[in-house]
């Protein structure tokens, strides 16, 4: 019974060290989920602000045949022409942006991001977190130069508006050149700290909105104008929001996966301290029998 003591010992220090170290990481998410929080719905109501102003600007008859639409592509295959025809069976090109976390022990919270890219058709993928930068830069970095792999991933955590809307200007630069002919955006969506949700939200082309009503009054310049102003902002705004509700995400994901983990470790020490109590009640109560065997004799 000797020999059993001494690997409970070791295994019961092994789960004591995982609990400081899951306790700390909940306590350091528990600090980040307010800030993050925060961020999320700020983010969130400035582009609901100005994604209602979008959706009123693409209900206005001068607006609908703008390019942000996919129309210009849908003209040139209105066509009977044999190469139209093969065009139109083509795949879409379709860009996706993947958002992930930047670390990992924090749940499901990336393996259904990348569980929710399995089943879609990506022509090119633009990721955002380290996660998603590890799993997906190589495919999309095959023909770039090294300098290219040397700039790094664009982080969740400290994704800046400038960056959204230097993606905003390439991804509507590209889709006005028929390189790309729809972007996507494969993010988690914030249902509470205990739930949240992989969604796929398209930002180009647009979707007109039923409910949207069209501005009133006189508009200057003309709403087409201003509309193919506005939607690199409202790409944008729209992107750094996802990114902020994923981050947030993020966060409340690990806060529950280390209190799980928390209480798990802290089961598996309590059920050892009780085996281990009992190894060495048994031990001390052989040792025991022995003297008295011995000291009969």
């Amino acid at each position: 019974m000797a020999k059993d003591i001494k690997p409970l010992r070791t295994r019961i220090k092994s789960f004591d060290s995982t609990l400081h170290l899951t306790g700390a990481m909940g306590l350091v998410a528990s600090s980040k989920i307010k800030r993050a929080c925060d961020s999320m719905y700020a983010s969130r109501e400035f582009s609901d602000g100005i994604s209602e102003i979008t959706m009123a600007l693409a209900a206005s008859p001068e607006c609908r045949k703008s390019p942000y639409f996919g129309l210009v592509k849908k003209a040139t295959e209105n066509t009977e022409d044999e190469a139209d025809v093969k065009a139109q069976e083509e795949p879409l090109k379709t860009r996706l942006i993947v958002i992930a976390g930047d670390r990992g022990l924090c749940g499901g919270y990336n393996a259904n991001v990348f569980r929710t890219i399995r089943t879609m058709d990506a022509y090119e993928i633009k990721p955002i977190g380290k996660r998603s930068y590890d799993k997906y830069h190589q495919a999309d970095t095959e023909d770039e130069n090294e300098e290219t792999e040397e700039e790094g991933y664009l982080s969740s955590e400290h994704y800046s508006y400038e960056e959204a809307l230097e993606e905003a200007e390439t991804c509507c630069k590209d889709f006005l050149e028929g390189k790309i002919d729809r972007v996507l955006v494969v993010y988690n969506r914030y249902v509470s700290i205990m739930s949240q949700e992989p969604r796929v939200f398209q930002l180009l082309p647009l979707v007109k909105e039923e409910r949207a009503k069209e501005l009133g009054g006189i508009l200057e310049p003309a709403p087409d104008v201003l509309l193919e102003e506005l939607v690199p902002e409202y790409f944008a705004c729209k992107l750094y929001a996802l990114v902020k509700e994923s981050f947030a995400c993020e966060v409340a994901a690990r806060r529950m996966a280390m209190d799980s983990a928390k209480k798990n470790a802290q089961q598996m020490i309590d059920n050892l301290k009780l085996e281990y109590n009992r190894a060495r009640q048994s031990t001390i109560t052989q040792e025991i029998t022995e003297i008295v065997s011995g000291a009969g004799k």
